[in-house]
């Protein structure tokens, strides 16, 4: 089958079919080589929809993670701690507002294919 989007030339392509559930059954190639568990995150970018295998240690106990090893290496315990812990988290929320703001202002005035982004996000599990 051949793509005539040039964005995506450098992808290898399969054919699946659609069950009546929205259901679709991914090439054990494929699966393998992206290293999916029993997980995936799916996105839609354009009139793609992107998938990958979830990741560990993602998300706000990663977080939370690192804001207490930064913060035990700054020296606090206790209570002082716990307080440092919950603005240092506030700020975080924050800051993902702000960058989820930026980013819906991007993607409303991106021109082009996004092939470059789609590589650059998920070049680790697509193995580019």
């Amino acid at each position: 089958m051949a793509v005539a989007h040039e964005a995506v030339k450098h992808v290898e392509w399969k054919r699946a079919r659609v069950s009546k559930q929205r259901q679709v059954t991914i090439p054990l190639k494929f699966f393998e080589q992206a290293g999916i568990k029993d997980e995936v995150e799916i996105g839609l970018q354009g009139q793609s929809i992107v998938m990958r295998p979830v990741r560990d240690n993602v998300g706000s106990d990663h977080f939370a993670d690192l804001i207490l090893q930064d913060l035990i290496a700054e020296g606090f315990s206790g209570m002082e701690l716990l307080e440092k812990f919950r603005e240092r988290q506030a700020d975080i929320r924050h800051a993902a507002r702000g960058l989820l703001a930026e980013a819906q202002e991007a993607a409303r005035n991106h021109k082009g294919t996004g092939d470059d982004q789609m590589k650059e996000l998920f070049g680790d599990v697509m193995g580019g």
